[in-house]
């Protein structure tokens, strides 16, 4: 878990390296192991499609087709399988209920539910018209007519800073996150506000109703109970949480929340009940706006931050690699990027519970989302040109002193 304190204080084109992609190792695999140092380690990517319109989010069809489902931002998902590449024509179209005319709203988050192999239902998170509300709702494949909606969250005011990261965690559990409202500073104060879903992580039951709710809030939520507080709330603080990841090994959360100004940061958490990333008396590791502190608050420091405007300009959160192809140099590693500076960023978590952190190339050019396939292997999706990657590892020579 990422260190607690006392408050008392992310456009170049993937580089295709002269390196041999190793082998996938046969030997087993546990929580313990890891690749080659970073310095030795480098990324490679592969254009395997193109022809998507400003995709936003990819995951695999948990059914053993092979398929990779991918969101894109007009309300549209489109299949991808590396057999027989990208499908041109939409499995979902629900463009005409999406708010897509300002950059960050449109469809934002996609998941497929636990049973899809049998009703072909997926959850997603858009902003809807008219009004740009966040939403959260069911819907099988090609049926968009049997759509439910199970929960909305108003965001009128600004149009920028929705999240929209969809996934279940291993307590069968669906998580949520939702930026702080928008414009810039926090202006309404949301991320630490216990009593909107503006900035939270949110945890729900979506295999039960509850009384009139489509959705049940679980038991163990923190903040059942807490005057005031949403039930719905898993962990607090964030600015624009816009991909999250869990660790397929051992279950833990990786976080990636776009800076103000001055940080971009990553997030590590074996689990992230209750907890509080700072947002906004907090900007990764410094504070951001001293009025918003209180002196006895508990905040969890970033585990990885870079500095915005020099580094890049907009983190975007990957996933840790799991995969058999490039265990022998990758396994273990949390891979992410940034949207303008396209640098490939590594983190590990080491076994005394520090961190190490390198750069291990560059990805394409605007990379809005990672995907993982159901082999533990990744994909990079681009914004604006519409390309999909596959991601490989590399070992190169060390630095020489």
């Amino acid at each position: 878990m990422s260190g607690v304190r006392r408050l008392g204080l992310v456009f170049a084109a993937a580089a295709l390296l002269p390196a041999t992609v190793s082998a996938a190792t046969a030997e087993p695999l546990d929580g313990s192991r890891h690749g080659v140092p970073l310095d030795q380690l480098t990324v490679v990517t592969t254009q395997v499609a193109t022809g998507l319109v400003r995709p936003v989010a990819m995951v695999a069809a948990n059914d053993r087709s092979g398929r990779m489902l991918i969101a894109e931002k007009r309300g549209t998902v489109r299949v991808f399988h590396p057999r027989d590449g990208l499908a041109a024509d939409p499995v979902l179209d629900i463009s005409a209920r999406v708010n897509s005319v300002a950059n960050e709203r449109g469809l934002l988050g996609i998941v497929p539910a636990p049973d899809f192999k049998r009703t072909s239902q997926v959850y997603v998170a858009y902003t809807r018209q008219p009004d740009g509300a966040l939403t959260l709702s069911r819907v099988p494949l090609g049926d968009p007519a049997k759509e439910q909606v199970l929960l909305t969250q108003d965001h009128a005011r600004f149009s920028n800073h929705n999240g929209g990261q969809l996934a279940f965690g291993r307590d069968g559990y669906l998580y949520w996150s939702l930026g702080d409202g928008g414009s810039g500073g926090d202006p309404d104060a949301n991320g630490l506000n216990l009593g909107t879903l503006l900035g939270k992580v949110l945890r729900l039951d979506v295999r039960r109703s509850c009384g009139e709710l489509p959705y049940c809030v679980p038991r163990s939520n923190p903040f059942v109970g807490t005057p005031g507080a949403r039930p719905e709330i898993w962990a607090y603080g964030l600015r624009n949480p816009w991909r999250f990841s869990f660790d397929t090994l051992n279950g833990s959360l990786w976080l990636a929340d776009v800076g103000q100004g001055s940080f971009e940061e990553v997030n590590h958490a074996r689990t992230a009940r209750g907890l509080n990333f700072g947002w906004s008396c907090m900007e990764g590791p410094a504070v951001f706006n001293a009025a918003r502190c209180e002196p006895d608050a508990d905040f969890t420091d970033p585990v990885f931050h870079y500095r915005t405007g020099v580094e890049g300009c907009a983190v975007i959160g990957g996933h840790v690699y799991r995969g058999y192809r490039h265990a022998r140099v990758a396994f273990g590693t949390y891979v992410a990027t940034d949207y303008c500076s396209a640098t490939a960023f590594a983190v590990r978590e080491n076994r005394d519970g520090t961190y190490t952190s390198a750069t291990i190339g560059q990805f394409p050019a605007q990379v809005s989302t990672f995907g993982m396939d159901r082999f533990g292997e990744l994909y990079v999706a681009t914004d604006r040109s519409g390309q999909l990657h596959r991601v490989d590892f590399a070992r190169v020579a060390p630095p020489t002193e």
